[in-house]
């Protein structure tokens, strides 16, 4: 099911994510309709926010992304870029190292806005998958 993606100044998306819990209801369909949610919007990512649930989980899928890149640009080769599609469950930051670069991106909550985004090179998260 495509769930409705909330709008910036929505006020969940300026709330403290909350942990989620092996048991938490209906958490596989949740993911199902993220990522139909996410595919349906074009989208790359989407956090639980975005869809109106205060709870720590994201998806991402770089693979269709990478797969997009080479498709448009054959002169170039993205051989270190498999990309990732998975869920992170109550995902913390453990370390950020590394030069800053420039990634245009934009966000789902809000629709038609792309900007430079300055990241480090290398991020280290800590994470449960959906088996916990």
């Amino acid at each position: 099911m495509i769930l409705p993606i909330v709008a910036y100044g929505h006020p969940v998306l300026r709330k403290v994510a909350l942990e989620i819990v092996p048991d938490y209801p209906n958490l596989d369909k949740l993911i199902a309709d993220m990522w139909e949610t996410m595919y349906n919007s074009n989208g790359v990512g989407l956090a639980a926010p975005q869809v109106n649930k205060d709870i720590r989980l994201f998806i991402i899928d770089t693979e269709q992304m990478f797969r997009s890149m080479k498709e448009d640009d054959e002169e170039h080769n993205y051989p270190d870029a498999p990309g990732i599609k998975a869920a992170f469950i109550n995902a913390h930051l453990v370390e950020a190292d590394g030069e800053e670069w420039a990634y245009n991106e934009g966000c789902l909550s809000i629709p038609k806005i792309r900007e430079d985004i300055y990241r480090q090179e290398t991020v280290t998260l800590q994470y449960r998958r959906r088996e916990f």
